[in-house]
């Protein structure tokens, strides 16, 4: 299979709050963690609720309460593994945004880190 991706992925932890509408049209919203963010997209861990593949979601990046960032998104992917559920995304608007708010501060964050200097094996 051919990855389609077209650019890094970072692996960072933020704060998110997904939006959907189930089959019903009962509105869903879910809280919970990214686990890798790229340009276009973010792997998201969902501890309860998750939404069906091919579904309309609204992601809000919740880090910062006074800058929260608010893209749509389509599901690509789900990962149901009992212990830790998750949902793959692709950004469908507010592209520019999430790769200068987010995509972009994930990298500069990931730079940064300094390597472990623990106890070698």
């Amino acid at each position: 299979m051919q990855d389609r991706r077209n650019g890094s992925r970072y692996a960072v932890s933020l704060p998110i709050r997904l939006n959907w509408k189930d089959e019903n049209g009962k509105e869903i919203t879910e809280e919970g963690l990214t686990e890798n963010v790229g340009p276009n997209g973010a792997l998201v861990y969902l501890p309860r609720h998750l939404p069906t593949v091919g579904s309309k979601v609204y992601l809000t990046v919740t880090e910062n309460a006074d800058d929260e960032v608010q893209v749509t998104a389509q599901v690509i992917r789900l990962e149901r593994n009992a212990a830790h559920p998750q949902v793959a995304l692709h950004l469908t608007d507010s592209i520019r945004v999430w790769k200068k708010k987010i995509w972009e501060t994930a990298a500069a964050a990931v730079a940064a880190q300094k390597p472990y200097d623990g106890d070698e094996w």
